[in-house]
C-alpha cells in the first residue's frame, strides 16, 4: 500500500472519529435535558414514592438497547437499571455473547419504581413512555431487546405490530422501517424469570445468541458503507 494511499485511509478513519465524538457530545447533551425532565416529572403519582428516577445507562452509541419493566427495589435506591437480582443475571447474559454495559444501552418502561414491584398501570405506562420514545430518538439503536411482556406491548404498538404472547415469540428478530433506517427488534423474557425457574435460564442464554448475529451484520454494514 502507498504513502498517499494510507495517509488517506488515515484521514478517512480520522474524520469518521470526529463525527463519532461530535455526535456523542451532541446525544450526551440531549440525554442530560431529558434526565432532567424525569427527575421533575410529575405525570403520575409514581413521582411522590420514588428514592430516585432510573432513566437509563450505558452507551448512548449503542446499536442494542435493552428495555425492561420498571425499576425494583435497588434500582429505586441506586437510580441505576438492574442492578438487583435481576441485574445480575442480565450481566450474566451480556457476558454470554461478549457484551458489557458500556457497550449497549439499558432503561426501562417506567423511570419510577411502582410500589412493591407491581405491575405498571396504564395511565403510568401513557405518561412514562414519551421519554422512553425521547431515548430511542436520541440513542437511534439498530436493535432493540424487549425485556418481559410489558416492555414486548409497548414496543410492538411503537412500531404498529402486533404482539403475540412472550412465549410464542421470544428469541425470534422482527424487523421495521423508521426514519433512521431498519430496527431489528428481538423480544426476551425478563432476566428475572430466572430466579424463580433455572429452565427459563436456559432459555434466556439460548435467545441471547441471536444478538452476536445481528451485531456483526450491522458491523458488515458500515464496513461497506
Amino acid at each position: 500500500m502507498g504513502l498517499a494511499k494510507k495517509a488517506e485511509e488515515a484521514a478517512v478513519e480520522e474524520a469518521e472519529e470526529a463525527k463519532e465524538a461530535k455526535e456523542a457530545k451532541e446525544r450526551e447533551e440531549r440525554m442530560r435535558r431529558l434526565e432532567e425532565r424525569v427527575k421533575a416529572c410529575k405525570k403520575c403519582e409514581l413521582w411522590s414514592l420514588r428514592r430516585n428516577a432510573v432513566v437509563g445507562e450505558g452507551s448512548l452509541l449503542a446499536d442494542v438497547m435493552f428495555v425492561g419493566e420498571a425499576p425494583g427495589y435497588y434500582e429505586d435506591l441506586k437510580g441505576r437499571p438492574f442492578v438487583g437480582k435481576a441485574g445480575k443475571v442480565l450481566d450474566e447474559l451480556l457476558a454470554s455473547v461478549h457484551l458489557e454495559r458500556k457497550d449497549v444501552y439499558i432503561c426501562n418502561v417506567l423511570k419510577c419504581r411502582p410500589p412493591k414491584n407491581r405491575d405498571p398501570k396504564p395511565e403510568e405506562i401513557e405518561s412514562c413512555t414519551p421519554f422512553l420514545d425521547e431515548q430511542i430518538e436520541i440513542i437511534q439503536p439498530k436493535v432493540i431487546a424487549t425485556l418481559g411482556n410489558y416492555s414486548l406491548q409497548y414496543i410492538f404498538s411503537k412500531f404498529n405490530m402486533k404482539a403475540e404472547k412472550i412465549s410464542k415469540i421470544h428469541g425470534r428478530i422482527f424487523t421495521v422501517e423508521t426514519l433512521n433506517g431498519t430496527l431489528k427488534i428481538i423480544p426476551l423474557y425478563h432476566p428475572a424469570v430466572a430466579i424463580y425457574n433455572s429452565a427459563m435460564r436456559e432459555v434466556l442464554f439460548e435467545d441471547f445468541k441471536v444478538l452476536p448475529k445481528l451485531l456483526s451484520e450491522q458491523h458488515n454494514k458500515r464496513e461497506r458503507g
